[in-house]
């Protein structure tokens, strides 16, 4: 599987361990964030993942900001992107399951290292449960379009 991820500056540390992680795992990571702690502009990074998941060219993305909010509007303003910002892994497996979810958002301030492994793990584990489900993804979808034309 292909991810790409991309962080702020708030986000950079998170995003080398969670690199890390993924390679073990024997995910392809393409890193479009930035490359320091130094202050920059989320949307700018956040962009870079939500367009290539929009096109197809990741399978999923992260994207990680400092509250994950900022991160969450940008991402989701690309067609076909559904971006969703999981606090714990709960939430990650219920966005996956109900959602299809297809970007992580994280918050680097407000996660955990025991909670951030168990997140990853239920995103990129959990499998979408179709049904009612599809059939509400298949609205989002409409609905996106209809407000493109």
């Amino acid at each position: 599987m292909k991810i790409g991820i991309a962080n702020d500056h708030r986000g950079y540390k998170l995003k080398l361990k969670i690199i890390e992680m993924l390679e073990k795992k024997g995910f392809i990571v393409e890193d479009e964030g930035t490359d320091s702690e130094e202050s920059v502009d989320y949307p700018d990074y956040g962009k870079l993942v939500a367009e290539k998941v929009s096109k197809g060219e990741y399978d999923r993305g992260i994207v990680i900001c400092g509250s994950g909010i900022g991160m969450s509007i940008i991402a989701n303003k690309f067609s076909g992107v559904r971006a969703a910002l999981c606090y714990n892994p709960v939430i990650a497996k219920m966005t996956r399951k109900h959602n299809n979810a297809n970007v992580l958002v994280l918050a680097a301030d407000y996660i955990g290292e025991e909670e951030l492994e168990k997140t990853l793990k239920n995103f990129f584990n959990t499998e979408f449960d179709g049904g009612r489900h599809k059939r509400r993804i298949e609205k989002i979808n409409k609905i996106e379009k209809e407000i493109k034309k």
